[in-house]
This record gives structure tokens, C-alpha cells and sequence, in this order.
């Protein structure tokens, strides 16, 4: 079995640059592919509890299928039409966005390995690594190096959507890491990329888009405009959350969702197609259509980089996620209540794409879309064998790597922020790794699909691993720096936590602290009452003050730990918070702010107590306890940039 499979990725770099040269080498028949698929989404539907979804599939140069499920509007139960109904795509945008890129690249009006500050009028990049500028490659393989901070970029009315340079030079980002060294998935650097189009072009970037590539190739119904044309919104279907957060209510309830629109277009902020719009550019990747212009597909969908040699790596914002041995070019896209799957597969020149107009339960639509491309393309496009043109496999026998218990432990994405309050998804997603006495390893958090929690891997030797489980899809590598990489999603690298950096230690620290205090809160006014009943005497008023303190401090800490724990239980609508930004949320972080003050007080009121001789030894160790809770609970809020500001 993994003989095969090995055997295909190890070929997925040549495979995939296979170009307009040797296209479509065989197409497969897709026979009944139209009954699988309705099967497929129309479960996914029920399921799930989304209101809609459309699909296409091109094959041989024409579409195969074309079909709308669910509806567009839940209240005026608009039925989904693929040719009317118009979608948001969310990041699926970025690969128009690429082509944008590839063809000022072969006018020869843009280098991609010159500085991408060379083509800024405005603004310039940061020298945060001198000697290292960010490239105009670096941009489109998500090796720019620009932090994640995605608060508060989008906004409800298109109509408040400022310009595109304008707010890039606002809104620039720390640099994080070198760049071409790591992938970290960078809506930023894709924006720039697009702003570079304007800027080279001398077009706003939504007018290029329309007339270089929307407007040759028919896609009469996608626009990067933001507002959008009337005649685009008048068939534009509305975006879904299940009523209720992530368990689905009600069952049968959505609520509206915003967040669509935003300055980031080049990324997919405010972009909308139909599903057989996108079917067209499929068709004119998959065949090197030259409207696109000469040698663009080519360059588009060529392998730019990869983390390691014997990983797949990024095309123009196309992700090489091969499957069954089989190049696969792969590109998502997510906005609260829209999520897009495109696939392209150039050796048998058939492309997939599906969009749903739902979160769906616990945010599953992301999946979804995943599930079915798995699907189609196992039933239709087999494993690849030697002997069809592909070498032979270099090992099928599992080599145990001596290096295996160094890989154990805690890993976290590099894309999670380093500067913005999102920086707490580094709290609740980390990856483990644990080595096993048989040579093979098992990790969580690591798959995308949401009933895989746990994945076991055998060694290949060298630091890499084969998926044990599951056919052999996937592989991660060990790159001996302390990283981690997979094939599941090259946009990613992993590197590994010190222990004193680990969730493991920072979960207990955070909720330890939170139920000290939340028990200050209630214990230190019970004792102040009871003293008052038996008619003790009163303590000193620095004593008073100092349980005043603590009870503020237990105050703040749980209402802000219920606040988060309440804006953070729908996983859906927090999304919608974090990209429209929350004065709420704010708030919430400055009662950490006001603690931090508090916890001051408490470290005096300890030095104090026991100074002085406040209370008996039992309050002192008391208020000692809160003091130690309340530092406990910050450590923990500022690590993940849970304070204001």
C-alpha cells in the first residue's frame, strides 16, 4: 500500500509542473458522478444544518456537472441556481489574484525575486531583516514572514470599506520570521500581492481583475467590487450560522451572518462568483488557456517552494496536497457563514469546486467541501502504479528512526499571532507528538477532519513519516531545527514548544488561577460577614483594604473568564467577532488590564499581611493563595495577548 502512495508523492513536484505542455494525459470517465455527489451534499446538508451549496466539475475541457442544493436565502427560501447564484469565495479569490500576478510576471513588467517594496509608491516594507527583503515570491508561497492578525478587518457595509493601500499601510503587520524560510498562511502578503498588480498596472485592483481576467474568460458574474454591481447583488445568496452556537440549536434555526467585506479584496474580502464562473477558470488553468496570457497557468501552478525537499510545497497560492499518489493543486476559502473548496488535478485535466452558504455544526462546512474533492477523487482518479510513467517506489519497508523519542512533544503553528488576541487559538490548538517503542509516532491535532482527533505514522527513516492509517495519504517530516511539516497543509510549519511554553502548563495555570479567584470572590465577603455577626473586632483599615482588593481581583477575573468562556462557546460566531472586531471583546480585555493593577495591590496587601500580621496565619496563607492565583491568571493573559492594550 504504501508503496503506491509513496511512489506518487515522490513524483508530485514533476507531476505537478506537468503543464499546458502534457495536460490532461487521460481523462477519467466520471460515469455516475452526478448521483455520488448528490448523495454526498444533500447529507451534508441535513447533517450539518446548512441552508445551501453549489458544485461544478470539469473534465476533458467541459463541464460535467453543474448543480445547486438548499437555498441562498433561508427566508425567502431561494432555491441555489450554479449559474445565478452568487457565492462569496472567500480565499478561493487568491488564485485569481495569483494569475493577476502571473501575468504582469511574463509581460515582464514585475520580478518575482525583486524586493516587493520596489513596486510600493506609498509605503515601504519594514527592514526588520536587513539584507532579507520580502519578495514578490515570498507573497505568493506564504513565506512573507508578516504576522497573523486578522482583528477587526472586515466590516459589515461594503460602503465602509477603505482603500486597499491605504489601509496596507496602516495595517502593516510585525515581521515574524525570515522570509522564504517557513510557510505561515498570510492574508496580508496576499493583499500586498494584489496591491502590487495595482500599483504595476496602474488599474484599481478590482478593474484589472475585470478586465484581464474576468472579462476574457465570460466570467460575467464575478467581481472583486466592493459595493457590488446591482445586478451581482440582486442573485447574491446569505451566509449562515446554526442558531444556538456549535451544537446546532434548534435544529432547524440560522442567523445572518456579517464579515464579508473588507479593504483585503486581493485576498477574497468582498469577492463573488457563481460556481459555473468558477468552472471557467478551472477550465482555463487546466488547459493553459491562453487568454489567460502565454505561460501563465504554467507559472501559476509550478512548485515556487517547499519547506522540504521531500514534502510538496506551494504553487501561486495553490497548494500542492497530492492524493492517491496524484498531483492535486488545492486552494480553500473561508468567511463567517462561506466556505469554498477548489481542486484542480492537471494530469487528468479535472477540476472540482464546491461552496456552501453555512458554517454548518462546530464550523464543519470547511470540511465538507474537503470530504467530497476525498471522495470524488478516490472513486475516480486510482492510485498511482509504476509502470504508467511513474518511478518506481524508493522503500515500502518502515526504517525506524533512532532520532524518534527527540521528536515527541508539543508543536504549535506558525501562523498563530504573535501580536493580536487571537494569539489564544494558541491555547486550545496545539499539535502533540508521542513516539511509541515499535518506531512509529501518533499525533492530535494535526488532521482537518474533524472525526480524526488521533493519527499514527511510521517511520521511513531520516525524520519522516508515512500515515499508517487512512491509506497512506499523508506524511509529516522532522527538519532537525525543531519543526514539523505534513503534506495535509503545506501552508503550515510546526515548531516545537519549550515546556514552559506548552498549553499543558498555561491550561492548568490560566483555570487554577480563575478558580482561586472566583473563590476570593465569594469566600473573602462571607468571612467579612461572618466577623460582623459575631461582633469581632474590626480589622485594621489596611487589612480591609486589602481584602477589598482581593475581591475586586476575583470580580474581574470571573467576569471576564464567564465573558470569554460565553463569546468563545459558538465557535461560528466568534470568527464573525474576530474579523469585524468587538467593542465588547475590548472590554473584556481591559478588566485585565484593571487586574493587573489589582494584582499589584495584592502583591502589597501580602507583604503587608505578613508583615504586619493581618488575620490569622490560615487568612494569611489565604490571601497569599490569591495573590498567587491572580499572577497565575495573568501570566496566562498576557502570553496570549488577552489584556489591553
Amino acid at each position: 500500500m504504501w508503496t503506491n502512495i509513496i511512489s506518487g508523492v515522490a513524483i508530485a513536484a514533476s507531476a505537478l509542473s506537468g503543464t499546458a505542455a502534457n495536460r490532461a494525459a487521460a481523462t477519467p470517465d466520471l460515469s455516475g458522478i452526478g448521483p455520488l455527489i448528490d448523495q454526498t451534499v444533500t447529507a451534508q446538508l441535513a447533517k450539518d444544518k446548512i441552508p445551501g451549496a453549489a458544485v461544478v466539475v470539469v473534465a476533458g475541457g467541459r463541464t460535467v456537472v453543474a448543480k445547486g442544493y438548499g437555498v441562498a436565502d433561508v427566508a425567502k427560501r431561494t432555491p441555489v441556481d450554479p449559474a445565478r447564484t452568487e457565492f462569496f469565495t472567500g480565499s478561493i479569490a487568491k488564485v485569481f489574484t495569483a494569475t493577476a500576478v502571473a501575468q504582469l510576471v511574463q509581460e515582464g513588467r514585475l520580478d518575482p525575486k525583486a524586493p516587493v517594496s520596489d513596486y510600493l509608491k506609498d509605503f515601504k516594507i519594514r527592514d526588520t531583516y536587513p539584507g532579507k527583503p520580502v519578495t514578490i515570491e515570498n507573497l505568493m508561497t506564504h513565506t512573507g514572514g508578516f504576522d497573523d492578525e486578522p482583528l477587526g478587518v472586515a466590516v459589515r457595509d461594503p460602503k465602509d470599506v477603505p482603500r486597499l493601500g491605504k489601509y496596507l499601510a496602516d495595517h502593516q503587520p510585525s515581521r515574524v520570521r525570515a522570509p522564504g524560510t517557513l510557510p505561515a498562511y498570510d492574508n496580508y502578503g496576499a493583499a500586498l500581492a494584489g496591491y502590487v498588480v495595482e500599483t504595476v498596472s496602474g488599474e484599481p485592483f478590482a478593474q484589472y481583475m475585470q478586465d484581464h481576467l474576468f472579462g476574457p474568460l465570460q466570467m460575467n458574474d464575478s467581481t472583486f467590487a466592493q459595493p457590488h454591481p446591482a445586478s451581482v447583488d440582486v442573485n447574491l445568496a446569505k451566509g449562515y450560522r446554526p442558531d444556538g452556537g456549535g451544537s446546532g440549536g434548534d435544529g432547524g434555526g440560522q442567523t445572518a451572518e456579517a464579515g464579508q467585506y473588507g479593504a483585503w479584496a486581493p485576498t477574497g474580502a468582498g469577492t463573488v462568483a457563481t460556481a459555473t464562473d468558477v468552472a471557467k477558470f478551472m477550465q482555463a488553468q487546466l488547459s493553459g488557456d491562453p487568454r489567460l496570457g502565454a505561460g501563465v497557468a504554467d507559472l501559476v501552478q509550478q512548485r515556487h517552494f517547499t519547506m522540504d525537499p521531500r514534502l510538496p510545497g506551494m504553487a501561486y497560492f495553490f497548494e500542492e496536497r497530492p492524493r492517491n499518489g496524484q498531483p492535486l493543486l488545492f486552494k480553500d476559502g473561508d468567511v463567517p457563514g462561506f466556505h469554498a473548496n477548489m481542486a484542480l488535478l492537471p494530469k487528468q485535466g479535472v477540476g472540482i469546486y464546491v461552496v456552501y452558504n453555512g458554517d454548518g455544526t462546530d464550523g464543519v462546512a470547511g470540511w465538507d467541501g474537503k470530504a467530497l474533492i476525498n471522495e470524488i477523487v478516490d472513486k475516480y482518479v486510482p492510485v498511482a502504479v509504476p509502470g504508467d510513467g511513474d518511478p518506481a517506489s524508493p522503500t515500502d519497508t518502515p526504517v525506524k528512526d533512532p532520532k524518534a523519542d527527540s521528536y515527541a512533544g508539543t508543536y504549535r503553528s506558525d501562523r498563530v499571532s504573535r501580536g493580536d488576541v487571537t494569539r489564544v487559538a494558541g491555547l486550545v490548538s496545539s499539535v502533540s507528538v508521542e513516539a511509541h517503542d515499535d518506531g512509529t509516532l501518533t499525533t492530535t491535532g494535526l488532521s482537518q477532519n474533524p472525526d480524526a482527533g488521533t493519527q499514527r505514522w511510521s517511520p521511513l527513516g531520516n525524520g519522516e513519516y508515512v500515515e499508517a492509517d487512512g491509506g497512506g495519504q499523508d506524511r509529516l517530516v522532522f527538519d532537525g531545527h525543531g519543526h514539523l511539516a505534513t503534506t495535509i497543509d503545506p501552508t503550515v510549519a510546526y515548531y516545537r514548544l519549550a515546556w514552559y511554553a506548552s498549553p499543558a502548563l498555561h491550561l492548568p495555570m490560566l483555570f487554577t488561577g480563575a478558580g482561586i479567584l472566583a473563590a476570593a470572590l465569594v469566600g473573602f465577603p462571607i468571612l467579612a460577614l461572618v466577623r460582623r455577626l459575631r461582633g469581632l473586632v474590626a480589622h485594621s483599615r489596611g487589612a480591609r483594604w486589602a481584602r477589598v482588593l482581593a475581591v475586586a481581583s476575583g470580580a474581574l477575573a470571573t467576569v471576564f473568564t464567564v465573558g470569554f468562556l460565553v463569546m468563545t462557546g459558538d465557535g461560528n460566531a466568534f470568527n464573525e467577532t474576530v474579523v469585524l472586531g468587538s467593542s465588547w471583546l475590548t472590554a473584556l480585555l481591559v478588566l485585565n488590564a484593571l487586574l493587573t493593577v489589582s494584582t499589584a495591590g495584592l502583591l502589597a496587601g501580602t507583604a503587608a499581611a505578613w508583615r504586619f500580621g493581618w488575620w490569622r496565619p490560615v487568612g494569611r496563607i489565604a490571601y497569599t493563595l490569591t495573590t498567587l492565583g491572580a499572577v497565575s491568571f495573568l501570566v496566562v493573559a498576557y502570553t496570549y495577548n488577552l489584556v489591553w492594550p
